[in-house]
Protein backbone atom coordinates (compact mmCIF):
# COMPACT_ATOMS: atom_id res chain seq x y z
CA UNK A 1 0.00 0.00 0.00
CA UNK A 2 1.36 3.43 -1.00
CA UNK A 3 1.82 6.31 1.45
CA UNK A 4 -1.10 8.25 -0.08
CA UNK A 5 -3.40 5.25 0.29
CA UNK A 6 -2.26 4.74 3.86
CA UNK A 7 -3.04 8.36 4.67
CA UNK A 8 -6.52 8.15 3.10
CA UNK A 9 -7.49 4.93 4.91
CA UNK A 10 -8.07 6.56 8.34
CA UNK A 11 -10.10 9.30 6.69
CA UNK A 12 -12.32 6.70 5.04
CA UNK A 13 -12.83 5.00 8.39
CA UNK A 14 -13.75 8.28 10.02
CA UNK A 15 -16.32 9.01 7.30
CA UNK A 16 -17.69 5.48 7.56
CA UNK A 17 -18.30 5.80 11.30
CA UNK A 18 -19.54 9.39 11.22
CA UNK A 19 -22.98 9.54 12.89
CA UNK A 20 -25.91 10.45 10.67
CA UNK A 21 -28.71 12.66 11.99
CA UNK A 22 -32.08 11.64 10.62
CA UNK A 23 -34.51 14.31 9.48
CA UNK A 24 -37.14 12.56 11.61
CA UNK A 25 -35.18 13.26 14.78
CA UNK A 26 -34.70 16.87 13.73
CA UNK A 27 -38.44 17.22 13.14
CA UNK A 28 -39.28 15.58 16.46
CA UNK A 29 -36.88 17.88 18.31
CA UNK A 30 -38.39 20.96 16.64
CA UNK A 31 -41.89 19.85 17.60
CA UNK A 32 -40.89 19.21 21.21
CA UNK A 33 -39.27 22.62 21.51
CA UNK A 34 -42.40 24.36 20.22
CA UNK A 35 -45.43 22.18 21.03
CA UNK A 36 -44.52 21.23 24.59
CA UNK A 37 -44.18 24.84 25.87
CA UNK A 38 -47.45 25.78 24.14
CA UNK A 39 -49.42 23.13 26.03
CA UNK A 40 -47.47 23.17 29.32
CA UNK A 41 -47.98 26.91 29.74
CA UNK A 42 -51.74 26.81 29.06
CA UNK A 43 -52.77 27.73 32.65
CA UNK A 44 -50.65 30.89 32.48
CA UNK A 45 -51.32 31.81 28.86
CA UNK A 46 -55.08 31.59 29.41
CA UNK A 47 -54.73 34.11 32.25
CA UNK A 48 -52.34 36.52 30.52
CA UNK A 49 -53.16 36.46 26.80
CA UNK A 50 -55.88 39.14 26.99
CA UNK A 51 -54.43 41.49 29.61
CA UNK A 52 -54.57 45.03 28.17
CA UNK A 53 -51.79 47.34 29.36
CA UNK A 54 -52.17 50.16 26.86
CA UNK A 55 -53.00 52.69 29.60
CA UNK A 56 -49.76 51.76 31.38
CA UNK A 57 -47.66 52.76 28.40
CA UNK A 58 -46.93 49.12 27.49
CA UNK A 59 -48.24 49.24 23.91
CA UNK A 60 -45.94 48.31 21.01
CA UNK A 61 -42.85 47.70 23.12
CA UNK A 62 -39.94 45.91 21.48
CA UNK A 63 -38.79 42.53 22.86
CA UNK A 64 -37.10 42.82 26.25
CA UNK A 65 -36.45 40.70 29.34
CA UNK A 66 -39.88 41.63 30.72
CA UNK A 67 -41.65 40.77 27.43
CA UNK A 68 -39.38 38.47 25.37
CA UNK A 69 -41.57 38.81 22.26
CA UNK A 70 -42.69 42.39 22.78
CA UNK A 71 -46.21 43.75 23.12
CA UNK A 72 -48.96 44.54 20.63
CA UNK A 73 -51.13 47.61 20.05
CA UNK A 74 -53.14 46.98 23.25
CA UNK A 75 -50.14 46.23 25.44
CA UNK A 76 -50.81 42.47 25.37
CA UNK A 77 -47.84 40.14 25.59
CA UNK A 78 -47.05 38.63 22.19
CA UNK A 79 -45.34 35.71 23.94
CA UNK A 80 -48.44 34.64 25.87
CA UNK A 81 -50.65 35.15 22.84
CA UNK A 82 -48.27 33.15 20.64
CA UNK A 83 -48.11 30.31 23.17
CA UNK A 84 -51.90 30.12 23.47
CA UNK A 85 -52.27 30.55 19.71
CA UNK A 86 -49.86 27.66 19.19
CA UNK A 87 -51.87 25.42 21.50
CA UNK A 88 -55.07 26.33 19.62
CA UNK A 89 -53.53 25.86 16.17
CA UNK A 90 -51.88 22.57 17.13
CA UNK A 91 -55.05 21.36 18.85
CA UNK A 92 -57.20 22.16 15.83
CA UNK A 93 -54.68 20.53 13.50
CA UNK A 94 -54.41 17.38 15.62
CA UNK A 95 -58.16 16.98 16.11
CA UNK A 96 -58.86 17.68 12.43
CA UNK A 97 -56.27 15.06 11.50
CA UNK A 98 -57.97 12.51 13.77
CA UNK A 99 -61.34 13.22 12.14
CA UNK A 100 -59.73 12.95 8.71
CA UNK A 101 -58.05 9.65 9.61
CA UNK A 102 -61.27 8.16 10.98
CA UNK A 103 -63.36 9.11 7.93
CA UNK A 104 -60.64 8.22 5.42
CA UNK A 105 -59.83 4.83 6.95
CA UNK A 106 -63.51 3.90 7.30
CA UNK A 107 -64.39 5.01 3.77
CA UNK A 108 -61.33 3.53 2.07
CA UNK A 109 -61.38 0.22 3.97
CA UNK A 110 -65.09 -0.28 3.29
CA UNK A 111 -64.70 0.49 -0.41
CA UNK A 112 -61.69 -1.77 -0.84
CA UNK A 113 -63.11 -4.64 1.21
CA UNK A 114 -66.61 -4.71 -0.32
CA UNK A 115 -65.48 -3.99 -3.88
CA UNK A 116 -67.73 -4.16 -6.92
CA UNK A 117 -70.33 -1.46 -7.51
CA UNK A 118 -70.09 -0.21 -3.95
CA UNK A 119 -66.39 0.46 -4.45
CA UNK A 120 -67.05 2.24 -7.75
CA UNK A 121 -69.74 4.50 -6.31
CA UNK A 122 -67.75 5.36 -3.19
CA UNK A 123 -64.62 6.22 -5.13
CA UNK A 124 -66.58 8.31 -7.64
CA UNK A 125 -67.76 10.38 -4.67
CA UNK A 126 -64.11 10.86 -3.72
CA UNK A 127 -63.27 11.89 -7.29
CA UNK A 128 -66.09 14.46 -7.33
CA UNK A 129 -64.96 15.95 -4.01
CA UNK A 130 -61.40 16.08 -5.33
CA UNK A 131 -62.60 18.26 -8.19
CA UNK A 132 -64.14 20.87 -5.88
CA UNK A 133 -62.04 23.72 -4.42
CA UNK A 134 -60.69 22.59 -1.07
CA UNK A 135 -60.74 25.98 0.64
CA UNK A 136 -64.27 26.68 -0.63
CA UNK A 137 -65.54 23.45 0.93
CA UNK A 138 -63.94 24.28 4.27
CA UNK A 139 -65.37 27.80 4.23
CA UNK A 140 -68.88 26.61 3.34
CA UNK A 141 -68.87 23.90 6.01
CA UNK A 142 -67.54 26.35 8.58
CA UNK A 143 -70.20 28.95 7.78
CA UNK A 144 -72.96 26.33 7.77
CA UNK A 145 -72.01 24.59 11.02
CA UNK A 146 -71.02 27.59 13.16
CA UNK A 147 -74.57 28.92 13.81
CA UNK A 148 -75.77 25.41 14.70
CA UNK A 149 -72.86 24.88 17.08
CA UNK A 150 -73.36 28.33 18.63
CA UNK A 151 -77.06 27.70 19.31
CA UNK A 152 -76.27 24.24 20.68
CA UNK A 153 -73.69 25.58 23.15
CA UNK A 154 -76.09 28.28 24.36
CA UNK A 155 -78.77 25.61 24.84
CA UNK A 156 -76.57 23.53 27.17
CA UNK A 157 -77.33 24.10 30.83
CA UNK A 158 -76.59 22.60 34.25
CA UNK A 159 -79.10 22.91 37.10
CA UNK A 160 -81.05 25.40 35.05
CA UNK A 161 -78.03 27.68 34.45
CA UNK A 162 -76.41 28.01 31.02
CA UNK A 163 -72.91 26.56 30.83
CA UNK A 164 -71.61 29.00 28.21
CA UNK A 165 -72.29 32.70 27.82
CA UNK A 166 -72.52 34.36 24.42
CA UNK A 167 -68.82 35.26 24.26
CA UNK A 168 -67.49 31.82 25.22
CA UNK A 169 -70.07 30.07 23.02
CA UNK A 170 -69.03 32.19 20.05
CA UNK A 171 -65.33 31.44 20.50
CA UNK A 172 -65.77 27.73 21.18
CA UNK A 173 -68.24 27.23 18.33
CA UNK A 174 -65.76 28.81 15.92
CA UNK A 175 -62.95 26.48 17.03
CA UNK A 176 -65.08 23.31 16.99
CA UNK A 177 -66.70 23.99 13.62
CA UNK A 178 -63.33 24.89 12.11
CA UNK A 179 -61.70 21.60 13.10
CA UNK A 180 -64.78 19.64 11.99
CA UNK A 181 -64.80 21.46 8.65
CA UNK A 182 -61.08 20.91 8.02
CA UNK A 183 -61.23 17.26 9.07
CA UNK A 184 -64.40 16.69 7.09
CA UNK A 185 -62.83 17.57 3.74
CA UNK A 186 -59.18 16.44 4.17
CA UNK A 187 -59.77 12.67 4.24
CA UNK A 188 -59.78 12.07 0.48
CA UNK A 189 -56.10 11.15 0.09
CA UNK A 190 -56.30 8.88 3.13
CA UNK A 191 -59.32 7.08 1.65
CA UNK A 192 -57.51 6.40 -1.63
CA UNK A 193 -54.38 5.14 0.08
CA UNK A 194 -56.26 2.84 2.45
CA UNK A 195 -58.44 1.48 -0.38
CA UNK A 196 -55.33 0.58 -2.36
CA UNK A 197 -53.77 -1.15 0.64
CA UNK A 198 -56.96 -3.11 1.35
CA UNK A 199 -57.21 -4.24 -2.28
CA UNK A 200 -53.66 -5.58 -2.10
CA UNK A 201 -54.26 -7.29 1.26
CA UNK A 202 -57.61 -8.81 0.32
CA UNK A 203 -55.95 -11.55 -1.76
CA UNK A 204 -53.34 -12.48 0.85
CA UNK A 205 -53.37 -16.02 2.36
CA UNK A 206 -54.32 -14.82 5.85
CA UNK A 207 -57.45 -13.21 4.42
CA UNK A 208 -58.39 -16.41 2.62
CA UNK A 209 -57.87 -18.33 5.88
CA UNK A 210 -60.11 -15.85 7.74
CA UNK A 211 -62.86 -16.32 5.16
CA UNK A 212 -62.43 -20.08 5.25
CA UNK A 213 -63.07 -20.29 9.00
CA UNK A 214 -66.15 -18.07 8.68
CA UNK A 215 -64.83 -14.90 10.33
CA UNK A 216 -67.35 -12.04 10.21
CA UNK A 217 -66.77 -8.98 8.09
CA UNK A 218 -66.41 -6.56 10.99
CA UNK A 219 -63.96 -8.83 12.80
CA UNK A 220 -62.00 -9.35 9.59
CA UNK A 221 -61.67 -5.60 9.11
CA UNK A 222 -60.74 -4.83 12.72
CA UNK A 223 -58.58 -7.82 13.61
CA UNK A 224 -56.94 -8.85 10.35
CA UNK A 225 -56.88 -5.81 8.06
CA UNK A 226 -56.51 -2.86 10.43
CA UNK A 227 -53.22 -4.02 12.07
CA UNK A 228 -51.67 -4.29 8.60
CA UNK A 229 -52.73 -0.73 7.82
CA UNK A 230 -51.10 0.91 10.83
CA UNK A 231 -48.01 1.95 8.84
CA UNK A 232 -49.81 3.91 6.08
CA UNK A 233 -52.29 5.35 8.61
CA UNK A 234 -49.52 6.73 10.84
CA UNK A 235 -47.58 8.10 7.86
CA UNK A 236 -50.45 9.95 6.23
CA UNK A 237 -51.88 11.10 9.57
CA UNK A 238 -48.54 12.74 10.32
CA UNK A 239 -48.63 14.44 6.93
CA UNK A 240 -52.25 15.53 7.45
CA UNK A 241 -51.51 17.45 10.66
CA UNK A 242 -49.35 20.18 9.04
CA UNK A 243 -51.90 20.52 6.25
CA UNK A 244 -54.68 21.02 8.80
CA UNK A 245 -52.62 23.54 10.79
CA UNK A 246 -51.82 25.46 7.62
CA UNK A 247 -55.49 25.52 6.59
CA UNK A 248 -56.55 26.78 10.03
CA UNK A 249 -53.90 29.48 9.97
CA UNK A 250 -54.88 30.53 6.45
CA UNK A 251 -58.58 30.76 7.34
CA UNK A 252 -57.81 32.64 10.56
CA UNK A 253 -55.55 34.94 8.55
CA UNK A 254 -58.51 35.71 6.28
CA UNK A 255 -60.73 36.38 9.30
CA UNK A 256 -63.08 33.37 8.93
CA UNK A 257 -61.29 31.01 11.29
CA UNK A 258 -60.48 31.56 14.96
CA UNK A 259 -61.86 34.97 15.89
CA UNK A 260 -60.21 37.59 18.10
CA UNK A 261 -59.64 38.01 20.97
CA UNK A 262 -58.85 34.27 20.95
CA UNK A 263 -55.42 34.02 19.34
CA UNK A 264 -54.10 31.56 16.79
CA UNK A 265 -50.95 31.76 14.73
CA UNK A 266 -53.06 32.72 11.72
CA UNK A 267 -54.85 35.74 13.15
CA UNK A 268 -51.67 36.83 14.98
CA UNK A 269 -49.89 36.89 11.62
CA UNK A 270 -52.84 38.84 10.21
CA UNK A 271 -52.48 41.43 12.98
CA UNK A 272 -48.80 41.83 12.09
CA UNK A 273 -49.39 42.09 8.35
CA UNK A 274 -49.37 45.95 8.29
CA UNK A 275 -45.69 45.79 9.27
CA UNK A 276 -44.88 44.57 5.76
CA UNK A 277 -46.37 47.77 4.37
CA UNK A 278 -44.22 49.78 6.77
CA UNK A 279 -41.14 47.93 5.55
CA UNK A 280 -42.07 48.62 1.93
CA UNK A 281 -42.57 52.33 2.61
CA UNK A 282 -39.42 52.58 4.76
CA UNK A 283 -41.32 53.81 7.80
CA UNK A 284 -39.38 55.22 10.74
CA UNK A 285 -40.67 52.62 13.22
CA UNK A 286 -41.56 49.04 12.32
CA UNK A 287 -43.01 46.68 14.94
CA UNK A 288 -41.38 43.66 13.31
CA UNK A 289 -41.97 41.36 16.26
CA UNK A 290 -45.75 41.35 15.65
CA UNK A 291 -45.21 39.45 12.40
CA UNK A 292 -41.94 37.63 12.99
CA UNK A 293 -42.69 35.46 16.01
CA UNK A 294 -46.09 34.00 14.98
CA UNK A 295 -44.82 33.27 11.46
CA UNK A 296 -41.56 31.83 12.77
CA UNK A 297 -43.34 29.48 15.18
CA UNK A 298 -45.79 28.40 12.48
CA UNK A 299 -43.05 27.84 9.91
CA UNK A 300 -40.84 25.83 12.27
CA UNK A 301 -43.80 23.68 13.35
CA UNK A 302 -44.80 22.90 9.78
CA UNK A 303 -41.19 22.14 8.90
CA UNK A 304 -40.82 19.79 11.88
CA UNK A 305 -44.05 17.96 11.07
CA UNK A 306 -43.02 17.52 7.44
CA UNK A 307 -39.58 16.24 8.46
CA UNK A 308 -41.20 13.75 10.82
CA UNK A 309 -43.80 12.69 8.24
CA UNK A 310 -41.20 12.15 5.51
CA UNK A 311 -39.05 10.07 7.87
CA UNK A 312 -42.00 7.90 8.87
CA UNK A 313 -43.02 7.50 5.23
CA UNK A 314 -39.53 6.34 4.27
CA UNK A 315 -39.55 3.81 7.09
CA UNK A 316 -43.13 2.54 7.14
CA UNK A 317 -44.56 3.02 3.64
CA UNK A 318 -44.52 -0.42 1.93
CA UNK A 319 -44.02 1.04 -1.55
CA UNK A 320 -40.97 3.03 -0.49
CA UNK A 321 -39.58 0.16 1.57
CA UNK A 322 -39.39 -2.04 -1.54
CA UNK A 323 -37.49 0.56 -3.62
Amino acid sequence: MSDAAAMQQPLLNVQRWRPRVSSGWVGAAMLLLIAVPCFVTLPWSLQNYNVHRMSEGMALLAPSWADPMGTDLFGQSVMWRSLLGGAISLGIGGCAALISVFIGVTWGATAGYVGGRVDSVMMRVVDVLYGLPYILLVVLMNLALRPLMYDGLLWLSFNGKPIFNESSASGLSGIVTLLVAIGGVSWLTMARVIRGQVLSLRSQPFMEAARAVGTGHVRTLLVHLLPNLIGPIVVYATLTVPQAILQESFLSFLGIGVQAPIPSWGNLASEGLPQLHKLATHADKVEWWLLLFPCLLLGLTLMGLNFLGDALRNRLDPKRAKT
